[in-house]
């Protein structure tokens, strides 16, 4: 296991925020990401939603700002293409507003994103098996800490999934029987309907 860490694309241009926050875009990402390079056909395919040409159209999108770049061979919509890092990260608090609202846009795309992929586990759930719904779970919990304890705790979430993104990026590290996992975090401090 390489101790390299995972590699991150920060965004920062409002333009790139804004193209980003599409959830075509989002989901082409996320699949190039977990699958490795592929072709603009066979992204269509996986994602059962777009059609060729669309999934070709976003694809160039995405290359203008360094989400993904071709891989090699092949032409037109049969070219591979491949994500350029592992994250996307952006800015939550950045001084230009051009920048402030687009990175609100994206952040309110992921949280809907997000919010899709927990409902259409709810959905599918009853034919999962046994041990996959065990497994998996949605809960909270209400912590007091300093700014700086929240930033301390969202590293140590990171460190404690590092192992598992090897996996990710080296499929022949996979064990039998693992599939990928979603790990939403959040970490939002909270409002007045929490009492101390």
């Amino acid at each position: 296991m390489s101790d390299d860490p995972p590699t991150e694309i920060r965004l920062t241009d409002p333009r790139a925020l804004r193209a980003y926050a599409h959830p075509t875009r989002m989901a082409l990402v996320g699949l190039l990401r977990r699958e490795g390079p592929l072709t603009a056909t066979r992204a269509a395919e996986l994602l059962g939603t777009e059609s060729v040409a669309s999934c070709s159209f976003h694809l160039r999108q995405l290359a203008k700002y360094g989400l993904v770049e071709e891989a090699g061979g092949g032409r037109g919509r049969e070219k591979p293409w491949r994500a350029t890092a592992t994250f996307t990260s952006w800015d939550a608090a950045p001084d230009d507003p051009a920048a402030a609202t687009a990175g609100e846009a994206l952040q309110r795309a992921v949280l809907d994103s997000h919010y899709e992929r927990a409902v259409s586990w709810l959905a599918a759930s009853a034919d999962e098996p046994r041990e996959w719904r065990e497994a998996a779970g949605a809960g909270d919990t209400v912590v007091q800490v300093t700014a700086a304890e929240l930033a301390e705790l969202t590293e140590r979430f990171a460190e404690l999934t590092r192992p598992y993104l090897e996996r990710v990026r080296h499929p022949e590290q996979q064990p039998e029987g693992s599939r990928p996992v979603v790990l939403v975090q959040l970490a939002l401090p909270a409002g007045p309907e929490v009492r101390r």
